[in-house]
């Protein structure tokens, strides 16, 4: 039984590989940094009429190239998520499932977070790539954070009743995936107070929070924010890695607006909202954000996709934020260091 078993399992894999089926390398992926040209097909009336029911599977098809070797044209589901985006914008925040047509590419990502703009208006545009750049500069600062991959997402609809959307749009990797490679597992919906994660990784993400104006978060909440634990060690406390920045000064959304309970008059006032630090523990976390300066700021001035007028204001607050931070007065203030 075992040995026919064997025979049947390698019989299958020699069909798989038969009908010319190529899978898309996860990691190489989110590692390349190449703007992806893509196409979502989809009966958009359909999809903007039912976005509010949880849960619903739309049939869709993405396709795109990728490099020279491979012709994406995947027969998926796609899925309306998130809360605040979901109800407001245009076009709704969407998860691509893969893992029910085994002869997609993209079969191994199961599935998989589509960010794409809120409304079809070049300022739209705008506000999403610098979302974008938000999490390319967090992967500057920490690996326990999300990879993304830019599209250029067309958007037509498979009744032909509306008129193709080009914009962009960006991918962002599974929790899972991120936690497989930092060597953890992810902890899924398990809610814990700040002060049971690990206190440095706490710290970090709180630090690149306020630095980026995002006061939209909450770790005993579970709010824009995973868990992720590492493998066999009953002891260890998790990480916290953030996400969803588009409600940060950072990014400066027409949308955009601070909790009323926080006091803040616009989402461009910084406000902390981590654990009070101590001086020791200070200041090897601001070197970190002082050692990749150079680095976060090339991030923005080389992104040839933002506007003159956009490159100036990210750069422009992020100067605030270096003020701050080497000032040890306002350091000590802004982080109730002791």
């Amino acid at each position: 039984m075992k040995k026919l078993l064997i025979v049947a399992l390698f019989f299958i894999g020699t069909i798989h590989v038969a009908i010319g089926q190529k899978l898309v390398d996860k990691v190489q992926f989110f590692s390349d940094t190449t703007l992806v040209k893509s196409t979502l097909k989809v009966d958009v009336r359909k999809l903007m009429a039912n976005k509010d029911l949880e849960g619903k599977l739309f049939p869709a098809t993405f396709s795109c190239k990728m490099g020279d070797s491979l012709d994406v044209n995947d027969k998926i589901s796609i899925q309306v998520r998130g809360h605040f985006r979901r109800s407001y914008c245009y076009l709704p925040p969407l998860k691509l499932i893969y893992k029910n047509n085994p002869s997609c590419a993209f079969y191994n990502f199961k599935d998989l977070k589509l960010v794409s703009a809120c409304m079809p208006a070049r300022v739209d545009d705008q506000y999403l790539l610098k979302e974008y750049l938000v999490y390319k500069i967090y992967n500057l600062l920490t690996d326990k954070s999300f990879r993304v991959r830019l599209l250029s997402m067309s958007y037509v609809d498979s009744a032909g009743r509306r008129a193709t959307i080009t914009e962009h749009a960006f991918l962002v990797e599974d929790v899972k995936d991120l936690a497989k490679r930092n060597s953890c597992k992810d902890m899924k919906d398990e809610k814990v107070p700040a002060r049971s994660t690990d206190r440095n990784q706490m710290m970090l993400a709180s630090i690149f929070e306020y630095m980026i104006g995002n006061t939209d978060w909450s770790v005993p909440g579970n709010h824009n924010i995973r868990l992720i634990k590492p493998k066999g060690d009953s002891t260890a406390v998790p990480y916290i890695v953030p996400y969803d920045f588009d409600f940060s000064g950072l990014v400066n959304t027409g949308y955009g607006a601070p909790d009323e309970r926080l006091g803040l008059e616009t989402v461009k006032d910084r406000l902390y909202r981590g654990l009070p630090i101590t001086k020791d523990e200070l200041a090897p976390v601001l070197d970190n954000f002082n050692q990749k300066k150079t680095a976060i700021y090339a991030t923005i001035n080389n992104f040839n996709l933002l506007t003159a007028t956009s490159k100036k204001e990210m750069l422009s607050y992020l100067d605030g934020f270096y003020l701050t931070i080497n000032n040890p007065k306002e350091a000590q203030k802004a982080f109730a260091a002791q």
